[in-house]
């Protein structure tokens, strides 16, 4: 379903920004309390390109061999069930998604709306394969008992952006100074929340708001699909739970709203997380849609 954002009327979709105009970084942390990092991350793009095998031609140097960016794509996990079943659980559902997009590439050869419901059907396929292969690896391996992960996966085919999301990751998306939340919570406490039996802010504090109804390897799997247009001077950022109990949403928003680079705002949120506790791990991804200059 398409994400309702209906203040944009005065800002331009703009041309596809060439690959220098891309600016897509990620970190991950440990954190200061945790004995190791469970979260995984990915930032690629996929890319069509004319490769020659042979030619009579006396030379290439004129024909389309540079490589055209299709598709940006970009992956938080956040692995549970502790050690290294958490560890194992992220990795393999960033590694079977990765794969099924990358074997996927002819969905990405056109955003136009006669080839979206084929795309959909295999960004639902991508999260399928993860939640297959976590499973797999869990039923090969009594230590594995109990793994799973959260997985939000962010794909961009200008002007076209798609989200997949599992568990409590999240999705942000800043647009004309107003910061939106594109994903949702899946938490016992979100909940209570939508059901009216806990406030916005309770829920924040609640040991509920940890309790996962949605993973990657669970039982309880409802992965939740969206789009949306993307338009020029968009900035996004894709994080795991240890930013966000610790910064708030309106400092997250201060700090995309003086994006001087995708690795300065990833660095200074973790610094963020960090000095307000660090008490998971923290994976941070952000990205700008630039215009031409």
């Amino acid at each position: 379903m398409d994400v309702p954002i209906t203040d944009t009327a005065q800002i331009p979709i703009g041309t596809k920004p060439s690959d220098d105009e891309v600016d897509i970084f990620g970190i991950t942390h440990q954190g200061l309390v945790r004995g190791r990092n469970e979260d995984q991350f990915l930032v690629a793009t996929l890319h069509k390109r004319l490769q020659v095998h042979g030619t009579s031609l006396p030379s290439t140097a004129d024909l389309p061999l540079e490589s055209e960016r299709l598709a940006a794509v970009v992956m938080v996990a956040d692995g549970v069930g502790g050690g290294a079943a958490g560890d194992e659980a992220s990795r393999t559902a960033v590694r079977a998604a990765t794969r099924f997009l990358a074997h996927s590439i002819q969905c990405y050869y056109t955003a136009s709306s006669m080839a979206e419901e084929m795309f959909l059907e295999g960004l639902k396929q991508a999260v399928a394969s993860a939640q297959e292969a976590v499973l797999a690896a869990r039923a090969g391996d009594p230590r594995m008992s109990g793994m799973a992960t959260t997985l939000t996966i962010g794909i961009g085919i200008w002007p076209r952006a798609y989200l997949v999301h599992v568990g409590d990751s999240r999705a942000y998306l800043l647009r004309g100074g107003r910061l939106r939340r594109l994903t949702r919570d899946q938490t016992m406490a979100q909940g209570l929340v939508e059901a009216g039996v806990l406030t916005p802010e309770k829920a924040e504090d609640s040991p509920l708001s940890h309790v996962l109804t949605s993973a990657v390897g669970s039982d309880q799997f409802s992965p939740m699909i969206s789009s949306f247009t993307m338009r020029q001077g968009d900035m996004f950022l894709l994080c795991t739970d240890g930013l966000t109990k610790h910064v708030t949403d309106e400092k997250i928003r201060e700090r995309l709203l003086t994006f001087d680079s995708s690795e300065q705002v990833c660095r200074t949120l973790l610094d963020d997380a960090l000095e307000g506790g660090g008490s998971d791990n923290i994976t941070i991804i952000a990205g700008r849609a630039r215009g031409p200059k």
